[in-house]
């Protein structure tokens, strides 16, 4: 038993390291000021490609449920992460988004029922503290309307991370990743176009191929082991490995792109990573049906 709860978590850590490649991807493959695209580009073909995979579509309250999810896990959380990445230092929006594990805990409390323990909190604020030491720089600059940006979008990942557990689905679990991929991606489709234009009329080789790893590797797979993983565990057990993110980011600068490692941020990623085995304790917690 413990050994396969172990192999779960180490299975749903691998979507938010993938997530931690985005940037990478991001800034070496694709074209550039173009966010919104990539996220779409990210979201509606994994979602239309797992549809036609599974051949399932969403019956009764699943039509609204899907559209609830997708729109609160993909569609308004990309969109308002772009825009907190626009106007704020990347290691500023890290440190705002390292609040969900908080978040998660408080909406599993009030819709779940499950207990808020003095170790989850704990744990959280120091998963906290580490990303701020991982990514925050002291000279960095704040924006009201990002700051704003990156706190809602920890607030309706939070949400939907507590609702994907709260509502259980009898479809496969690939045709439900592929309902909130495509739903995600049909909201972020208009304001795409209002705000960025047209796709571009040419694409590189290198651009096509950071599309492809994001929608194939950076939304299928992953949000599919992510979904799993909600499945599984405790939706706070799996919001804190998404702390895993920004570690595996600032590693990745640092292997692919070398970038400087100070010190410090080594201490901040052994604090993420203790946070991170800290909330996987077992632990006994009463959940509503």
């Amino acid at each position: 038993m413990l050994s396969n709860r172990l192999g779960v978590l180490l299975v749903t850590a691998l979507a938010p390291a993938i997530w931690g490649s985005t940037y990478l991807v991001t800034t070496e493959l694709l074209p550039p000021d173009r966010p919104l695209l990539a996220a779409v580009l990210r979201a509606l073909p994994a979602g239309l490609l797992l549809v036609l995979i599974t051949r399932r579509l969403p019956t009764g309250q699943w039509w609204w449920r899907a559209a609830v999810l997708g729109t609160l896990n993909i569609g308004i959380f990309l969109a308002l992460l772009f825009v907190a990445a626009y106007r704020l230092p990347g290691g500023v929006a890290a440190t705002l988004g390292a609040v969900q594990p908080l978040l998660v805990a408080g909406f599993s409390a009030g819709l779940l029922g499950a207990r808020l323990t003095t170790r989850t909190v704990l744990a959280a604020l120091a998963g906290l503290a580490g990303v701020s030491l991982l990514v925050l720089r002291a000279d960095a600059a704040l924006d009201g309307l990002g700051v704003a940006a990156a706190l809602g979008g920890a607030v309706v990942m939070a949400l939907g991370v507590v609702l994907s557990k709260r509502w259980r689905a009898d479809a496969p679990l690939l045709a439900v990743t592929g309902w909130q991929l495509v739903a995600g991606g049909l909201v972020l489709l208009p304001v795409t176009l209002l705000v960025e234009g047209p796709p571009p009329p040419v694409l590189t080789g290198a651009n096509l191929l950071g599309y492809g790893y994001l929608a194939i590797i950076g939304a299928a797979v992953s949000y599919a082991l992510w979904f799993r993983g909600i499945n599984a565990l405790s939706p706070t057990e799996v919001t804190f490995l998404g702390l895993l993110s920004p570690l595996v980011a600032t590693l990745l600068g640092w292997l692919a792109l070398g970038q400087g490692l100070t010190p410090v941020q080594g201490l901040g990623g052994l604090v993420v990573l203790a946070a991170v085995v800290t909330a996987q304790l077992p632990s006994r917690t009463l959940v509503r049906s």
